[in-house]
């Protein structure tokens, strides 16, 4: 699996609120997006690809901000599984500073049966 996943976001209008800086919001909003995003593109190396993660915490801490034509670059990669839970890391960099920090607990739920599935502390290595 490839570990570390990325992608470029220009900061336009619509992410601006009313202090002309990124939303706060925004922010958790790409934060669950990128995580998509990176499960998508490797569900099928998986044994899980038609299962789904669901966010259970989530915590943020905004550094610095960020203003309207800024590129930010968004960088996302899961930790060491904790039991049942899978946190994530997600960094969001602008001119090579970290902006933004944030750290998530996922877990993953089995579509057909609704439970979760707890994962072995080496899945990550499997793929």
């Amino acid at each position: 699996m490839s570990l570390i996943y990325q992608k470029e976001i220009k900061v336009t209008k619509e992410h601006i609120d009313h202090n002309n800086h990124v939303n706060n919001v925004q922010y958790v909003h790409w934060v669950e997006e990128i995580a998509g995003e990176h499960w998508d593109f490797v569900k099928y190396k998986t044994e899980y690809p038609g299962d789904i993660w669901m966010l259970l915490d989530h915590h943020i801490q905004y550094k610095k901000q960020v203003y309207l034509g800024d590129v930010i670059t968004v960088k996302t990669y899961p930790k060491v599984p904790e039991g049942a839970k899978q946190p994530r890391k997600v960094e969001f960099y602008c001119n090579d500073q970290l902006v933004v920090d944030s750290l998530t607990l996922w877990i993953l739920i089995d579509v057909e049966t609704h439970k979760i599935k707890r994962l072995g502390n080496d899945w990550l290595d499997k793929i």
